[in-house]
């Protein structure tokens, strides 16, 4: 059974990277047609962008870059902008300023950056593999097996950061492993991928239960503070092989551009033009797993960014299609205003998870009742 398509499947997106052809140019010019569009040509091939998601992009790369400046401001210690910059420069008369600044915020502002842009990619992967709004890491049950690698690794052998992230790493492609396994078919359909992941979250769930309640108090407490998703305590450790691990699985990402926009047109489509369509899906989902293991290893399940991020990058660009790209930026900006909300503009300080559960649930409900009117 096929998943209902959200209007993307058989249109094309605004990253098109195909042959050079008459058939291929004529298909591109009616396409974007009355759309002005920035093209780069690569050999044999020419890449597309629409110009607006450009400048979607551009804007909200700079919001990002805004959020951050004032996440580094504001605090027990507030800053003023000139404040910031004369840190951030390591101006002599401002040492105390660039301790509060270099040592104490950064690490958390720009972890909140790249992580918010790995789950939002992440996402991407996976609504455009499934061609469903609603398919992403957090509900499929991947982030869940990324939470149980690393509560693993916490409560039994109280390892360090790398040893945390290679239990999330591992627990995240076991279980997409198991949930690919039980949804083929002869195939993989995003429907049925999303179901069994569903299930699969659902025994995951029960059984980080009962870690925490079979371990030590301290080590449950320490567990279960870090499994409702904080950047609190972020360190430069941390922020430094998250981001580079982080860039690394991108630029992957970015080389399977091309099967993944093939995969949005369906498997006998794909294959027409010659993509090897289980290869490429499973390439994706091991990066996207990664992408979600990386964030979780280090600040524990951030759910929800990862399923808003490419539907909000995909109405602000006006695309036919979920790009990766796009939605990476909106998932940075989430993140950082989100953590910043969490820090500042609450009464008592939270978990910035708490405050991805709060929108991301209500967005999730709406994003429901949507798809059900929609094909009423």
């Amino acid at each position: 059974m096929n998943a209902p398509n959200n209007g993307a499947a058989h249109s094309a997106p605004a990253l098109r990277d195909t042959p050079e052809t008459p058939d291929t140019i004529e298909a591109a010019a009616r396409v974007d047609f009355g759309r002005p569009t920035v093209i780069i040509r690569r050999g044999g091939f020419a890449l597309r962008w629409q110009a607006r998601t450009i400048i979607v992009c551009a804007i909200l790369g700079v919001l990002t870059l805004a959020v951050t400046t004032w996440a580094l401001a504001l605090g027990d210690y507030p800053l003023t902008l000139g404040q910031v910059w004369a840190a951030l420069i390591g101006a002599p008369d401002a040492e105390f300023a660039h301790t509060v600044v270099v040592e104490w915020r950064l690490p958390r502002a720009v972890a909140a950056v790249f992580f918010g842009a790995a789950l939002g990619a992440s996402g991407a992967a996976f609504q455009s593999l499934t061609r469903n709004p609603l398919a992403s890491p957090d509900i499929i049950g991947f982030s869940a097996g990324s939470y149980t690698g690393a509560l693993v690794v916490i409560t039994l052998i109280h390892g360090s950061y790398l040893q945390l992230a290679g239990g999330a790493l591992l627990g995240g492609i076991a279980t997409a492993a198991l949930v690919y396994l039980l949804a083929w078919r002869r195939g993989v359909q995003g429907f049925r991928l999303i179901i069994v992941g569903i299930a699969v979250s659902a025994v995951l769930t029960s059984f980080n239960t009962w870690l925490m309640l079979t371990a030590d108090l301290e080590v449950a407490m320490s567990a279960a503070a870090w499994g409702a998703g904080s950047l609190n305590g972020t360190s430069w450790e941390q922020t430094f092989y998250g981001s580079g691990i982080i860039l690394l699985l991108l630029g992957a990402m970015a080389t399977l551009t091309l099967g993944l926009r093939q995969l949005e047109l369906g498997d006998d489509a794909a294959k027409a033009t010659g993509a090897r369509t289980e290869p490429i899906r499973l390439a994706v989902m091991v990066i996207g797993v990664a992408l979600t293991a990386t964030v979780t290893a280090a600040a524990g399940p951030i759910v929800f960014i990862a399923l808003a991020a490419p539907q909000i990058a995909r109405r602000l660009t006006r695309t036919p299609g979920v790009t990766v790209a796009s939605a990476a930026f909106t998932g940075a900006l989430l993140l950082a205003a989100a953590d910043v909300a969490a820090q500042h503009l609450l009464p008592v300080p939270l978990p910035v998870g708490v405050v991805t559960v709060i929108v991301g649930g209500g967005y999730l409900v709406w994003l429901i009742i949507h798809e059900v009117r929609r094909r009423a």
